[in-house]
């Protein structure tokens, strides 16, 4: 076969398996908790699509050995070398923690699979789209589809569906709840859709709303559109993920100050933006002492038998996380902090309730910095693609959810974090830079 010819070939394939990953991941924890129910085996389940990225990443380091424009408008960036230098220190700290015995195997390897496996595919997406306008064409309705069944079983869940109908699928104790509550009240159910839980699906369909939020700003309006993003957003509530409602109303809210250009429809927009913050301000006097309403809003109640909310769990583990940076400026590598810590035999479970902070945990001061100069230069590209609807949506979410990953560790979840940086990837490759400005 023709160097050429094999060329194209595992372009083909690697485009193919991400396409694959990004079309499956909103029906990843269904799908293997049914499979594991049939099958067994769900911690192997689990991991299928680290095993696609793993040969998606053996096709992306040929074509890096020998395509020039791949290596050129790659390796020539500096992002690409921040993240390639976070790469190596969470294996250099995660390797030095399993000698000093602060973590153990599994919890490393499960902590190294959770703090890279989204910038490995950003990079992987990137590096193909640049090359092919295939993942380039068929990335809104890698969205979409994928998203209009997510929304369209939640709206099942809410109105028909009996709150632990998936416990016929395999959903129990030993895999995903079949049901959430707000803070253990029976009376108050949380859907969570074909996610693994209320709070990663509240953080996916900042995703989708961020994408029809752009196309009704700036292209033509469609009811159909209109129609499906307030479905979305009737999923989004029941989800009652409070931290998803604050990062979704500030990706819209970008949106419109970025997408609208007319100065009247601004000063519209500002006034009707006023009217809700003192309609809404209103509400809190008024409805203070509502159970419905300090349930949804405050996940508690004044006569709940609850002696811990979980507010006061969110600040309590915070607090505990920012301690530990203090204490350890370097870490105790990966798999000591975050999800990954509760394989962590032996020691402490560390749920610092923040991404960011639970970075800082493992990989100390400068792998936290890495990892917010990681975050700014893919923020800034973005930015700088915003006339493209797919940056633009990719931009204004991204800052959404940089909030709920300061109130929850939303970037350790499978789906939303192969999704969306599989899809920066995919904008970084549009434009290509040409500019000094874009040499970021």
């Amino acid at each position: 076969m023709k160097a050429s010819a094999l060329k194209y070939t595992i372009l083909s394939w690697v485009s193919g398996l991400t396409m694959l990953i990004l079309l499956l991941m909103p029906f990843h924890a269904f799908l293997t908790v049914w499979g594991s129910s049939i099958f067994g085996h769900y911690t192997a389940l689990r991991l299928w699509k680290e095993g696609l990225l793993a040969l998606c990443v053996a096709g992306t380091l040929y074509l890096l050995a020998f395509d020039h424009k791949i290596r050129t408008h790659t390796l020539s960036r500096r992002l690409v070398w921040l993240i390639l230098a976070y790469i190596v220190i969470n294996i250099l700290w995660g390797l030095a923690a399993l000698e000093r015995h602060t973590v153990t195997a599994k919890a490393l390897g499960y902590g190294l699979i959770v703090d890279l496996r989204f910038l490995i595919f950003f990079l992987v997406t990137w590096a193909v789209a640049l090359r092919l306008t295939r993942l380039r064409s068929h990335s809104q309705w890698l969205i979409t589809w994928p998203a209009l069944i997510v929304i369209i079983f939640g709206l099942l869940q809410i109105f028909i569906l009996p709150h632990d109908f998936l416990k016929h699928f395999g959903y129990g104790p030993n895999t995903i709840p079949a049901y959430e509550t707000i803070n253990h009240n029976q009376h108050y159910y949380r859907i969570a859709s074909t996610l693994r839980g209320a709070n990663p699906l509240g953080a996916y369909l900042i995703v989708p709303i961020s994408l029809l939020a752009v196309r009704l700003v700036k292209g033509k309006r469609n009811w159909r559109q209109a129609i499906f993003l307030l479905a979305a957003l009737v999923v989004l509530f029941y989800s009652f993920s409070r931290s998803a409602w604050a990062g979704a109303a500030l990706s819209i809210a970008i949106i419109l100050m970025i997408g609208v250009r007319s100065q009247k429809i601004r000063q519209r927009l500002l006034v009707v933006a006023g009217v809700l913050l003192i309609a809404c301000a209103g509400l809190f006097v008024g409805l203070r002492h509502n159970a419905r309403f300090e349930n949804f809003v405050f996940h508690t109640q004044n006569n709940s038998h609850i002696k811990t909310t979980s507010d006061q769990g969110h600040v309590s583990a915070l607090e505990s996380g920012l301690k530990d940076m203090v204490h350890d400026p370097l870490g105790r590598g990966p798999g000591t902090a975050g999800p990954a810590s509760v394989y962590n035999t032996g020691h402490a479970t560390r749920i610092a309730e923040n991404f960011y902070v639970q970075i800082g945990q493992e990989t100390g001061w400068l792998g936290a910095f890495l990892f917010i100069l990681i975050n700014l230069g893919v923020g800034y590209l973005l930015w700088l693609r915003r006339a493209d609807p797919l940056a633009l949506s990719l931009f204004a979410s991204f800052i959404g959810l940089t909030l709920v990953n300061m109130l929850s560790h939303a970037w350790a979840d499978d789906t939303l974090a192969y999704i969306w940086w599989g899809l920066a990837g995919i904008a970084m490759a549009s434009l290509p830079g040409s500019t000094k400005k874009d040499a970021a």
